[in-house]
């Protein structure tokens, strides 16, 4: 099995309200990470992790925005624990992340959103290969069925109809009668043609 040299968290967005900003203290606090919370002039906080592995800091800056706090940044991660903390952050914060996992020779990239994996791609001499893509057949079936797009062009048309119905009626010129009959039949061959 290939050894993962490194997690780079390329693109991370976490929304956490003050209950989980705490918990998410904590969730690292009961892992025994090492890490320091700054708490910052403006309400903003900064959580800064210990990599054991690599000797580096890791620096989350948490915005503080009305009652939220929200993390937008990078990072890389080479301590297995503190991988494995950021991975159940994001899925337990229901974070949007894009992830890449270095390995010698090619690099998995794992997209979040909302907590859940919707894509994993491998990433290996340049060339991209998908692993897994999350399709939402349900959801697309449902956005399918709630369209009504066809519902208000038969109500426009329907509407088209009936003003150049009273307009035929009250046009004596024979010429601009033919017109309008043209177009009436246009539009009742599509009114058919959408209601069918």
């Amino acid at each position: 099995m290939a050894m993962r040299l490194a997690t780079q968290y390329v693109k991370t967005c976490l929304q956490l309200t003050e209950a989980e900003m705490a918990m998410f203290i904590q969730m690292f606090v009961d892992h025994q990470a090492s890490l320091q919370v700054k708490v910052l002039e403006n309400g903003n906080q900064e959580v800064v992790f210990q990599d054991n592995e690599s000797g580096e800091e890791i620096v989350l800056s948490f915005e503080r925005k009305f009652n939220t706090y929200v993390c937008r940044g990078t990072c890389r991660i080479t301590d297995k624990n503190l991988v494995n903390l950021m991975r159940k952050a994001v899925s337990t914060f229901k974070g949007s992340a894009i992830v890449h996992r270095i390995y010698e020779g090619y690099i998995m990239i794992y997209e979040y959103e909302r907590g859940s994996v919707v894509k994993i791609v491998e990433r290996k001499d340049q060339t991209d290969r998908v692993i897994y893509e999350y399709k939402d057949t349900i959801g697309m079936l449902e956005q399918l069925y709630r369209r009504d797009d066809v519902e208000h062009e038969i109500q426009f048309i329907k509407a088209q109809i009936n003003s150049l119905l009273d307009l035929r009626n009250d046009m004596q010129d024979t010429a601009v009668r033919e017109q309008i009959d043209s177009r009436l039949y246009k539009m009742t061959h599509r009114l058919f043609v959408l209601e069918a």
